[in-house]
């Protein structure tokens, strides 16, 4: 520990950012204020840049999959040091209970498999942060800014060796008129490798 960190401890301050424990440091410093603020930023940003609904998510996608893969380092070497899971069901239950917990302060709100193909599992959220305060323009209502948490998942997804196209709709209810699904294809290798887990 730094001088200056020892110094900001013993007189009761917390200690600069760059200069705290990764191990025992808390998670969800980031108000949800602050957090809206730089979504809208970021949204406002891909709509100056995009050609269309299409692209705007992609670019919520990218900024979702940029935040994912640091977020998974971060968290591995906090929570789950020298620990893999090679299970699909793990890695789905990780992401729905502590991925969401961390990033947005509760776990999800529903895991599901697909009723039509055995490679789909869904994750859903009645509140996401990412649409509490953001007022879509009705010419654009196609636009998912759960495209963004999408992204988050497919790069932990990609991170865990658990490779997914993974998109995000809308799945309004007249209970959560903001509900959205995270829909999580996996890839065929994932499949196969767990029906070799399955006893002979």
């Amino acid at each position: 520990m730094s001088q200056s960190a020892t110094r900001a401890s013993s007189h009761g301050r917390r200690p600069p950012i760059l200069e705290r424990n990764l191990v025992k440091g808390r998670t969800n410093e980031v108000s949800l204020p602050a957090f809206a603020f730089l979504f809208c930023e970021m949204l406002s940003y891909a709509t100056k840049k995009s050609s269309g609904i299409q692209d705007m998510e992609k670019k919520l996608s990218d900024f979702g999959y940029r935040v994912g893969i640091r977020f998974l380092e971060l968290i591995v070497f906090r929570d789950r040091i020298g620990r893999r899971d090679t299970r699909l069901l793990n890695v789905l239950s990780f992401i729905h209970s502590t991925v969401w917990k961390t990033l947005f302060g509760k776990p999800a709100d529903a895991l599901e498999k697909g009723t039509d193909n055995e490679d789909e599992y869904m994750i859903s959220d009645n509140e996401p942060n990412v649409t509490k305060f953001i007022a879509v323009p009705k010419d654009m209502s196609q636009l998912s800014c759960g495209a963004f948490i999408g992204g988050i998942v497919e790069a932990v997804l990609d991170g865990s060796g658990f490779p997914a196209k993974v998109s995000a709709h809308a799945t309004a209810s007249d209970q959560f008129p903001l509900r959205t699904t995270i829909l999580m294809k996996f890839d065929k290798s994932v499949l196969l490798r767990e029906k070799s887990f399955e006893p002979r």
